[in-house]
């Protein structure tokens, strides 16, 4: 098994890896420094996504609303 892939690493982030790639994947992070790097760049990338907050502009909620036929205000958030 090649640890050093991106989908074993969002896996080991998500405890979904097995016991064995947890250990491998867990020393290949204390020994390899570039492994650490690369681990720690998609690790802020991933933390960073549960801070995203997005919503559509109010002229888009309104102008779907209009589209399907319903006559509502839109409130801005």
């Amino acid at each position: 098994m090649d640890i050093y892939t991106q989908e074993n690493m969002i896996r080991f982030l998500y405890k979904e890896t097995t016991t064995e790639e947890t250990a491998a994947i867990q020393l290949a992070l204390d020994t390899d420094w570039a492994f650490r790097e690369k681990f720690e760049i998609l690790k802020r990338a991933m933390e960073g996504l549960s801070t995203i907050s997005a919503s559509p502009r109010p002229s888009v909620v309104k102008s779907l609303l209009k589209y399907a036929g319903i006559s509502k205000e839109v409130e801005h958030h």
